[in-house]
């Protein structure tokens, strides 16, 4: 990795990893990223790009209304464009990274309480949040949607949860607007991709990435893969930590084995990438049903199993670690 950082950035330091990772990989020739427009044109399974990953290309509009304020349901289907990261129908969003001047308000998706879907609300009324010293703001072109949004808005953690109302999203990818007094890597104009929120479940922001603006700290951002637009982008940072922090807890380096328990997922396929490239795994088996065998192998897999019809307990090799990225799903 050419950049180095305090231990305070290593969130920020896994960011950095995968982009490097994945511009390196595309400048030698190893995948097909035709650039005929400033828009890179991805194959249909991009193989670094998680299978099951999706991101939301950001442009909240509303229905004309007589009353100044505006709060309608938050309805994906009629208000913002959902886009399948890796799929062959994600469309590009604009790479644009002019700074214009920054609002007193913003349209954003809130809940004021804890419940289902029927709770988030669409609000053009929301105040842009305050930049402290050590971050940035963020005006966001794609936001992220990932299973623990889904667990805070239903209430599961709201002993350690920040106060309501609340506009949710931890993952996002978007410009830079306005940088704090003590902020030394960013700028105004840089595209950028992160999580915003250092832990998930303690003390998550009150203002997430599902609103035209978010503030972040620096130390949780990167500068965004050129080879990949926004929405591709927010569709990863939540789950190259996790992939990324599994590998570091368990010991794995170079020249050491590894299982992967459903290779092809979110977490799972982005665990092979790092483990070949950036870890230097000597063997990588992993596991999927049958139709996503290849994809297991393009992703760098030497042993793709098939589980619905091999048990991956009985295989006669040991490896020396096992990634169990199933979970409880």
């Amino acid at each position: 990795m050419a950049e180095r950082f305090p231990e305070s950035f290593r969130t920020k330091a896994k960011l950095v990893v995968y982009r490097e990772f994945i511009e390196t990989r595309d400048k030698v020739g190893n995948m097909e990223t035709t650039m005929t427009t400033a828009v890179p044109k991805l194959t249909a399974l991009h193989p670094r790009i998680p299978s099951n990953s999706f991101s939301l290309g950001f442009s909240l509009t509303f229905p004309a209304k007589k009353s100044a304020r505006v709060k309608q349901t938050c309805s994906p289907s009629s208000h913002i464009s959902l886009r399948v990261s890796s799929s062959s129908q994600s469309q590009a969003a604009p790479e644009a990274t002019k700074v214009s001047s920054i609002p007193s308000e913003m349209k954003a998706c809130v809940y004021g309480e804890y419940g289902g879907v029927e709770v988030l609300k669409f609000d053009d009324k929301v105040s842009v949040p305050e930049v402290k010293e050590d971050q940035v703001l963020i005006k966001v072109v794609a936001a992220g949607l990932n299973p623990v949004d889904g667990k805070r808005r239903q209430g599961k953690f709201k002993a350690t949860d920040s106060p309501l109302p609340t506009v949710p999203g931890y993952d996002v990818a978007g410009v830079v607007v306005k940088v704090g007094d003590q902020v030394k890597g960013l700028k105004e104009g840089d595209a950028v991709y992160g999580n915003i929120n250092e832990k998930a479940l303690e003390g998550p922001k009150q203002f997430g990435s599902l609103a035209e603006y978010t503030a972040v700290e620096e130390k949780l951002l990167a500068l965004k893969p050129k080879n990949l637009d926004f929405i591709q982008a927010a569709g990863l940072p939540l789950a190259i930590e996790t992939a990324y922090e599994g590998l570091e807890r368990t010991g794995f380096s170079a020249g050491k084995s590894i299982l992967v328990l459903n290779g092809a997922g979110g977490v799972g396929s982005l665990v092979i990438q790092l483990a070949k490239h950036v870890f230097g795994a000597s063997r990588i088996a992993a596991t999927s049903s049958s139709g996503k065998l290849e994809l297991l192998k393009s992703l760098g897999a030497d042993l793709a199993i098939d589980y619905t019809k091999e048990n991956f307990e009985d295989l006669p090799e040991k490896f020396d670690v096992v990634y169990d990225a199933i979970g409880n799903s």
